[in-house]
């Protein structure tokens, strides 16, 4: 079973909701957060960059405790409210081509420890210790994980009935998505969503690892028999698999490894089969057909029966052919997360984005995946392993300062 409850957000005033939300920290370019930090007085990036404007800047600890001080300042200006009943919350993401709707709420660390919340990426140790640092000093959290799970019925029963009214936050994103959130108070409505959770027997981390594994650390951390105490829950966005997008990650190499283009072509052959697309933009149609754009030409690969294990979870998927066929033994490249010569493109901005990239000189060859199905993904959770580096784009991709989870003092 999985165990989520209501909780006391700390949320924005319905008028600052579209001025405060961001997008993750990680996701803007140096100039972007610049830009935003300077235009935008509201936005919760000013609390995530206290010292934005300042030339000497702090780390670690110091850096977190000035965070804390910044959130408690837009508290004190009003920025902010505190929810005075615990509450599920329906959040709605709109984009041009898909409707995101989901539940945050909070989900229990037992969960995870006991393998309930399944994984398919490793986690970095430092990464983990330094998040819970980070969650230790600020006491709280502002970006949930996104958790998939299978369809539940009753749960979008409820949902549809709170849409059917007015949002509490209605706003729209400079990236064209519409935003809207339903608070869920009704005891006998958070009842149902408790239920129905408890009789689901595993989810799965589609975005957000890293503040799963911290967060158990924190609870680890400040071990308490007060089973409700909040650092045994954290902050999750629960999102049925069915509507959940997945889309690769395309490959650029900055280098043929000392290769022609003609020796490059010719030596794919040994493991591939390669054809010439007469096109403008190409992207792979199917699983197992992988797009190429060098040389100003797109090609399609394909690689040779016998070649890689299909019963394999892990070495059957796309991204971890093009690793152990071409990208290792043709192009030398053998650690995706540490060699220079390669970086990463999220596959839905299209192939026009990767072919802009090595026309512009900066990329000699660059490579098209086909998405992981729902399915792959499951199979390799399921199944304790996990997936090469940069293997998925997950989509919604959430907002930080939404929704923030308050640890107890």
């Amino acid at each position: 079973m999985i165990k989520i409850k209501p909780f006391k957000a700390t949320r924005p005033t319905r008028d600052k909701a579209y001025l405060l939300a961001s997008r993750s920290y990680v996701s803007y370019s140096e100039e972007e957060l610049i830009d935003k930090l300077d235009k935008n007085p509201f936005t919760f990036l000013h609390v995530i960059n206290p010292e934005y404007k300042e030339k000497v800047r702090s780390e670690g600890t110091e850096r977190f405790k000035k965070v804390k001080h910044h959130f408690k300042h837009f508290k004190n200006l009003g920025y902010f409210i505190d929810e005075e009943k615990p509450a599920f919350y329906i959040y709605q993401q709109q984009a041009e081509n898909h409707v995101f709707t989901g539940l945050i709420g909070a989900v229990s660390v037992n969960d995870y420890r006991e393998g309930r919340i399944k994984l398919h990426e490793n986690t970095l140790t430092h990464r983990e210790e330094m998040f819970t640092n980070y969650l230790h000093e600020t006491g709280f959290n502002a970006e949930p994980v996104l958790l998939m799970h299978r369809p539940l019925s009753k749960v979008a029963e409820i949902k549809s009935k709170y849409m059917k009214e007015r949002a509490e936050y209605e706003f729209t994103s400079t990236d064209k998505v519409l935003h809207l959130m339903w608070p869920v108070t009704d005891e006998e409505d958070v009842k149902a969503f408790e239920e129905s959770f408890a009789k689901v027997d595993k989810v799965y981390i589609a975005d957000g690892h890293h503040r799963c594994a911290s967060s158990v650390r924190l609870a680890d951390k400040f071990a308490s028999d007060q089973e409700d105490d909040t650092q045994n829950y954290f902050m999750a966005y629960f999102l049925s698999e069915s509507t959940i997008r997945i889309h690769g990650f395309d490959r650029l190499v900055k280098d043929l490894n000392g290769m022609t283009t003609e020796e490059f072509l010719q030596k794919l052959t040994e493991n591939f089969f390669v054809r010439e697309k007469e096109v403008e933009l190409y992207k792979p149609e199917s699983m197992h057909e992988m797009s190429m754009y060098v040389g100003g030409k797109w090609y399609a690969l394909f690689n040779k029966p016998g070649s890689h294990n299909p019963e394999d979870a892990v070495e059957s998927l796309d991204c971890n052919i093009l690793s152990a066929l071409l990208l290792d033994p043709v192009l030398g490249i053998k650690d995706l997360k540490t060699d220079s010569r390669i970086d990463f493109s999220p596959g839905n901005t299209g192939p026009e984005t990767l072919k802009k990239a090595v026309d512009s000189g900066k990329y000699k060859v660059g490579f098209g995946l086909y998405p992981i199905s729902v399915e792959q993904l499951k199979r390799v959770a399921d199944e304790d392993k996990v997936m090469p580096p940069k293997s998925t784009y997950i989509e919604p991709k959430l907002r930080s300062g939404l929704t923030i989870y308050n640890f107890k003092d």
